[in-house]
C-alpha cells in the first residue's frame, strides 16, 4: 500500500463499502435476534439454521466491502449480488416456513443456497483480476 501525501484527499468511500455496512449490520441483528427467537420458539430447527447462515455472512460481506475500498477487483459487485441474494432466499424461505407457514416459492431455499455457493466461487475467481487503487 502507498502512503498518502499530508495534503492529499483521501479516497472517497465506495458504494460497495458503505452498502456492505449497512447490509452486514441489518444481517447480522437479524442473525442473533432470529437465534434469540430459534432457543425460544421453534422447535424445527429452521430459525437457527437461517441465523447460522445469516451470521456467517454478515462479516464476509462487510470484508466484501473493505476489499473493494482498498483493491479494484472487478468481479467484486456480482460476488456481494450472489451473496445477499442467495442470503435473502435461502434464509428468507426458512423464516417464511416459520412464520408464515408456507415458502417463499418452490425451491427457494435451494436455489438461495446455490446462489451463496455461486458467490464463493466468483470471490475466488476474482483473485485473478485483484489490482491496485
Amino acid at each position: 500500500m502507498t502512503a498518502q501525501a499530508p495534503n492529499s484527499e483521501p479516497a472517497p468511500t465506495s458504494k460497495l463499502l458503505r452498502m456492505s455496512i449497512i447490509l452486514s449490520g441489518l444481517i447480522g441483528a437479524a442473525g442473533v435476534t432470529l437465534l434469540a427467537l430459534s432457543a425460544h420458539a421453534d422447535s424445527s430447527g429452521l430459525l437457527k439454521t437461517s441465523a447460522q447462515m445469516l451470521l456467517f455472512h454478515a462479516p464476509v460481506l462487510l470484508g466484501l466491502g473493505l476489499l473493494a475500498q482498498a483493491r479494484r477487483v472487478p468481479f467484486l459487485p456480482v460476488v456481494f449480488l450472489l451473496m445477499v441474494g442467495g442470503i435473502f432466499l435461502f434464509s428468507g424461505d426458512l423464516i417464511a416456513r416459520v412464520f408464515v407457514g408456507g415458502r417463499l416459492f418452490a425451491m427457494a431455499a435451494p436455489t438461495g443456497g446455490m446462489l451463496i455457493i455461486l458467490g464463493w466461487i466468483a470471490l475466488a475467481l476474482s483473485a485473478i483480476r485483484v489490482h491496485p487503487k
